[in-house]
């Protein structure tokens, strides 16, 4: 489907491109799920913090309930910005937390030294602490059969939004999506390997960095992230039925559809 929408240069901060790409989800169809044998109301996990203004308007525009899915880097010894995988938080559904650890020399160094286990733990520790903040400690909401949208406010590499993905996918969502206002080609395209549809609204040519494509790119606080949260907890939805019975391995309809 091509969309009529005009994007702006740069989007004013992460609300305003939550609105726009609410307005695109709601174009592809993704307010409802075509698959009805669950009936279960889509739901639109944000990465905090960035991902939660997103997050937001995106809910919003989808009439969705809003969670926030905690995912932390795991960095190298001494070199944090390094990525050497993601641990994500465990799910209702009793999955533990979920580790993505990279295929390259420095992550398997930190492996076999314990390094990595070591920083694992300490983010593990921050997520019990946000669980904590966001939460009240509990998990995260239901994924199981559900249309499941996964929202950033951007995507350079891609290594923290594929480690959401693939939690998510491992927790039984009937659709995984990933949703960016803007994203790098080669980062968008490692999602593809974890995402059913991948919807991006920008994929600049020469992409630098997530900031340069918003004028006001300010680190969004725990204090306005959860304020958001608790308005989005006020809106009405309908409750989730009990799980079917009955599984099924082959991709659904509407999934091969939008591929």
């Amino acid at each position: 489907m091509t969309s009529s929408m005009m994007l702006p240069p740069c989007f004013a901060d992460r609300r305003e491109a939550g609105v726009y790409l609410g307005r695109r989800l709601v174009e592809l169809g993704c307010a409802s799920p075509d698959d009805l044998s669950t009936r279960a109301p889509v739901l639109v996990l944000a990465l905090p913090r960035g991902g939660v203004p997103v997050g937001f308007e995106v809910a919003r525009a989808l009439d969705a309930a809003l969670d926030v899915l905690l995912v932390r880097k795991i960095g190298a010894p001494g070199y944090p910005e390094l990525a050497l995988g993601a641990v994500v938080e465990g799910s209702t559904e009793g999955l533990a937390p979920y580790t993505v650890t990279n295929d390259d020399a420095w992550a398997r160094r930190a492996v076999e030294s314990g390094a990595f286990a070591a920083e694992r733990g300490r983010q593990l520790d921050e997520i019990c602490r946000r669980q904590q903040r966001y939460r009240q400690g509990r998990p995260v909401a239901m994924l199981a059969q559900r249309r499941v949208i996964v929202v950033d406010d951007g995507v350079a590499t891609g290594a923290t939004m594929r480690a959401a993905l693939a939690s998510v996918r491992a927790a039984g969502a009937a659709e995984v999506v990933a949703a960016l206002p803007v994203g790098a080609a080669q980062g968008l395209a490692s999602l593809a390997t974890v995402a059913d549809r991948v919807i991006c609204l920008n994929t600049p040519p020469e992409f630098g960095a997530v900031g340069a494509y918003y004028l006001d790119f300010t680190q969004t606080s725990d204090e306005e992230a959860m304020a958001l949260m608790r308005e989005a907890a006020t809106w009405q939805h309908a409750p989730l039925p009990p799980l079917t019975t009955t599984t099924s391995t082959s991709t659904p309809a509407w999934a091969r559809a939008n591929r």
